[in-house]
């Protein structure tokens, strides 16, 4: 047992891959540092300390979670904070919340108070969580004696409802798609080139996405419902934070966009219409498919896309955005240059990863050349055979295994479904491969309860816009 160097945060315990990433030899999965706190907590003489959170969201939807951490007096007291910390970071971004009930050392209390007031990537957390997601103050409570708040989820199943005209679109940010669908059968369908980062004007979108539904709603003789799916965090359909909309000035924003598909629901005489992350859609549409539950789907795209669908068969109101959730937890790992933190899906699960790969495989590019292209240019050299490309692939799924067993930390995972344009090609049965080699060499009894998934040909046409069309309860 060793010490990872300090960072921002503390140190962790490094535990050594057993399956080492062919380009990344430092990675220092976060899985495993996990499981080497909880084996010397195990260990040592002492009691665990006992803490508990609640993670309370704008509508009152509460979340509960338990962990432990070592006496304030034992020699590994100093590993404490930093172990929370990242903890308390995945939940954030998994679950979502503007509000954090913590029961446990008041000396951890205040640092976790401190982190999120004081440190950069704390106030990032804090500010998109509190202001941007859920427009309440963020806030950090603690609770001596009391209990914490009782759990609930205030949400209502969606999706699976196929009967009745729909429409299904998705949001993407190089092209929008429509379906007309019809007790669940596409009897339209269309894909539109667009480029909505770059505009500025809140009437462009809202006429693209007009002109959108009006082109599936002209193959049915009316429209029962309306679902969709987009990039970004969405809350009782109001857009909330959303990449697609960034071109929009601040002020007009709030105003005109976060509103939109309300304004769109009144135009359709208020029909029954859902807007959710695409992620979101993206785990239904598999677990539908698949006719199966407890599904985790990861896209691998230009960012990394994630949604879940519960062992219930529902979605739900939790952000599952782990772009930001930490899965490297080595001092110097890789910066998600939006939120300035290390280790975060982004880096591991995306072309961002393509792109940075590139340089330690020995592959060269123009520098300049768009993360799309590099994307190809590596896909192009895999078609043939390139060991540097198929170095590349290695590395990612590499990362994905290890990658997957954090994840079944805080989720009920019996399936992951794999898609995005990274995982195309033959790169894709690498990355494939290599995930499940990790989860059999280092996690067997999670190699024997998850199951991973590709989409079929028909799902990835027509899939998505099923899932998004079967949103709405009539």
């Amino acid at each position: 047992m060793e010490k990872v160097l300090m960072n921002s945060v503390g140190q962790f315990f490094k535990a050594q891959p057993k399956v080492v990433p062919s380009l990344d030899p430092t990675f220092q999965p976060g899985s495993l540092s996990t499981r080497e706190f909880k084996r010397c907590l195990r260990a040592s003489a002492a009691s665990p300390v006992p803490v508990n959170v609640a993670l309370e969201q704008a509508d009152g939807s509460t979340f509960h979670f338990h962990t432990e951490m070592f006496p304030e007096n034992s020699e590994h007291a100093g590993y404490n904070f930093a172990h929370l910390e990242r903890w308390i970071k995945f939940l954030l971004w998994s679950r979502g919340a503007c509000r954090i009930y913590f029961k446990g050392p008041e000396s951890l209390a205040k640092r976790l108070q401190d982190h999120f007031h004081d440190q950069p990537t704390g106030q990032f957390d804090a500010d998109l969580m509190g202001r941007r997601v859920y427009e309440r103050p963020f806030e950090v409570v603690r609770i001596s004696s009391e209990a914490l708040p009782p759990a609930r989820e205030a949400t209502r199943p969606l999706g699976r409802h196929l009967e009745g005209y729909r429409i299904g679109f998705d949001l993407g940010a190089s092209d929008r798609k429509a379906a007309a669908v019809v007790n669940g059968e596409v009897v339209f369908s269309e894909e539109v080139p667009w480029d909505p980062v770059k505009q500025t004007d809140p009437q462009w979108h809202y006429d693209q996405l007009m002109a959108m539904l009006k082109s599936a709603a002209s193959h049915m003789p009316r429209v029962d419902a309306i679902g969709g799916s987009a990039a970004g965090v969405y809350v009782n359909n109001r857009v909330q934070v959303a990449s697609l909309f960034r071109g929009v000035p601040a002020n007009l924003f709030d105003s005109r966009v976060k509103t939109i598909f309300w304004e769109l629901k009144k135009a359709w005489n208020n029909v029954p219409f859902e807007v959710v992350n695409d992620g979101e859609v993206t785990a239904l549409a598999g677990a539908m498919s698949l006719n199966a539950n407890s599904v985790l789907g990861v896209a691998l795209g230009s960012s990394q896309a994630a949604g879940y669908v519960t062992g219930e068969g529902n979605i739900t109101s939790w952000l599952n955005e782990l772009a930001f959730a930490p899965v490297d937890y080595r001092h110097d790992a890789p910066v998600d240059e939006w939120s300035g933190d290390y280790g975060c899906g982004v880096q591991y699960f995306s072309q961002q990863c393509v792109g940075r790969l590139l340089k330690p495989a020995g592959i060269e590019v123009d520098p300049q050349m768009p993360l799309p292209e590099k994307l190809k240019h590596v896909q192009k050299l895999m078609e043939s055979d390139d060991s540097r490309a198929a170095a590349i692939y290695h590395t990612i799924g590499v990362y994905l295994g290890y990658g997957v067993a954090h994840y079944a930390d805080f989720y009920d995972i019996r399936n992951v479904l794999l898609l995005g344009r990274v995982t195309t090609g033959p790169g894709g049965s690498i990355i494939l491969d290599q995930a499940q080699t990790v989860l059999k060499t280092e996690f067997p009894d999670l190699a024997n309860r998850i199951a991973f998934h590709t989409p079929s040909e028909r799902d990835k046409r027509h899939g998505q816009a099923i899932a998004a069309a079967s949103l709405p309860v009539l």
